[in-house]
């Protein structure tokens, strides 16, 4: 079972962000934060190349990646066939919105979409997309990237991100682990609750994952019929998170701003050894 389709196109939801991109962009430029402001344009280009491969796409597969980017097929395999493994990559990543483990990724995987996604696939998917960066950088319309430490801008051991994320929830510091982890438990509940049917018609998977979830979180407990309630967990967490969001977020922000001095590799791949 997948979630609810989306009521938006994909080319909604490029030329919406395009559109924020450029007032950013603006923003930005007029406050003359420059690292931000090569950041967005970095992003703005990739963007406008999903746009143009969704109106004219030279090939089948450039349209697929398009629409991936724009996290649009969230959900749903295409016809004639399943996801590659970067694209469901991709699309648990969307769901989450965190960085995020293996383990979960191919957790949440099994839950909610269809295909097969091991953990072993996204070992090699990690080593591949800095290749991929360093042979052609900013040729695909996003890359899946390592989180970065806030003190060392190094790779953080497990952890999977999208390039187009804003650098500052591609970071992680002291608090991160743990927002993180209510982040993802408010987008399982969530998505969980919109499963065609409701939650009376979850798979075990999905209710399995939200349990466990739940079993972290104090007051995310069973509700009065004996029942996991999504909103029950979601609401736990967001009361929780809001005692760390400020602080985690304000670590952020100040480690974005210093790694904006890095190079785009640096930026999305991190510091290597000799580079700290």
């Amino acid at each position: 079972m997948g979630v609810a389709e989306p009521s938006i196109t994909p080319l909604d939801f490029l030329e919406s962000h395009i559109r924020e991109l450029r007032t950013q962009a603006r923003a930005a430029a007029a406050s003359g934060d420059a690292g931000r402001l090569a950041e967005l344009r970095g992003e703005l280009q990739r963007t406008e190349r999903a746009w143009d491969a969704l109106v004219a796409p030279p090939e089948p597969e450039a349209r697929q990646v398009a629409m991936d980017s724009a996290a649009w097929s969230t959900g749903h395999a295409p016809a004639g066939g399943m996801l590659p493994a970067r694209a469901m990559v991709h699309r648990v990543l969307t769901l989450l919105q965190a960085p995020a483990a293996a383990k979960l990724i191919t957790q949440v995987h099994g839950a909610f979409f269809p295909g097969e996604l091991t953990g072993g696939s996204l070992s090699s998917l990690r080593r591949d997309e800095e290749r991929s960066y360093t042979a052609a950088p900013s040729t695909r319309p996003y890359y899946l990237c390592p989180a970065l430490t806030f003190d060392q801008f190094a790779p953080a051991r497990g952890l999977v991100t999208i390039s187009t994320w804003p650098l500052e929830r591609r970071i992680v510091g002291p608090l991160s682990t743990r927002a993180d982890f209510l982040t993802c438990a408010v987008a399982v509940a969530e998505a969980v609750k919109a499963l065609p049917g409701g939650t009376d018609s979850a798979r075990p998977q999905a209710r399995g994952l939200l349990a466990r979830f739940a079993a972290e979180i104090p007051g995310a407990g069973l509700a009065a019929g004996g029942e996991l309630e999504p909103d029950l967990v979601a609401a736990a967490a967001q009361a929780e998170l809001q005692l760390h969001a400020e602080a985690d977020r304000d670590q952020r922000r100040e480690a974005a701003q210093r790694a904006r001095r890095m190079d785009g590799r640096g930026q999305l791949f991190g510091l290597r050894p000799h580079q700290r």
